[in-house]
């Protein structure tokens, strides 16, 4: 594999823009940006006052990567053409956010930063997790 300069570049501004917007939001806010989090108080109708904030911040995550895309192109990605495969994916991860009570960005970005026990716990599980299903899905079904 061949580390192209560019793709760590992408990464590294991608990680520094997350970082940065979870960092504004609970510095302005005194709020945590879970993803998982703020979907999930909009379809239960748990956002209250919130509601209008919550959905910009939704609304930012489906724009900005669309703009990207018009702007530069999308990415070579190794993505399934299985849609009933990325569809039982995402319920899945939708499961394990709800039974972990958050996300990549809310525990991994916002919770280990503040030393959280319960985010650091969870951050290790679900990587674990990843780590196995993607060991199944490649060595065991020979979907990837």
């Amino acid at each position: 594999m061949i580390l192209n300069p560019h793709d760590w570049m992408l990464g590294l501004i991608g990680g520094l823009m997350i970082g940065g917007a979870a960092a504004v939001l609970l510095l302005v806010n005194a709020r945590i940006m879970g993803a998982s989090g703020v979907l999930g108080s909009v379809l239960d109708g748990a956002g209250g006052n919130v509601l209008r904030e919550q959905l910009l911040f939704l609304g930012g995550l489906i724009a900005v990567p669309a703009l990207a895309v018009a702007v530069v192109g999308a990415p070579a990605t190794h993505v399934s053409g299985d849609l009933p495969m990325l569809a039982l994916a995402g319920v899945l991860v939708g499961f394990g956010t709800r039974a972990a009570n958050g996300c990549t960005s809310g525990h991994g970005v916002c919770g280990m930063s503040r030393f959280s026990l319960r985010s650091i716990v969870a951050t290790g599980v679900y990587l674990a997790a990843g780590m196995v299903t993607f060991y199944l899905a490649r060595h065991v079904m020979g979907a990837i």
